[in-house]
């Protein structure tokens, strides 16, 4: 499966993404990820560490990364490899195109 170059090109898949609760609050979360992410070690600019995703969540390793991946796809979040540490954040400008685009079709 090739990832999306833009989020218009994916309405239909992350209208798919974030009819999940986990997922839509993964990306609330990230709003402000200093406050619900503490203790990070790295720079917030970076993103969040996967790791912290998955203890704010509660689930399991491969439960998050699947949820990411999804999120990814489908272009509302970004990630960044840095080191052994993957890095994800809010895609803003995609997710006001969604937005707008949600707006449109209702």
């Amino acid at each position: 499966m090739t990832m999306p170059t833009d989020i218009t090109d994916c309405f239909e898949e992350t209208l798919k993404a974030v009819s999940n609760p986990v997922r839509r609050k993964i990306l609330a979360q990230m709003k402000q990820p200093e406050e619900n992410f503490p203790g990070q070690e790295h720079p917030y600019e970076f993103g969040v560490c996967a790791g912290k995703i998955n203890d704010a969540c509660g689930l399991s390793q491969s439960t998050v990364s699947a949820h990411l991946a999804v999120l990814q796809h489908a272009g509302l979040v970004t990630a960044r490899r840095v080191g052994q540490w993957i890095f994800y954040k809010r895609n803003e400008p995609a997710i006001a195109v969604f937005l707008e685009r949600l707006e449109q079709n209702l």
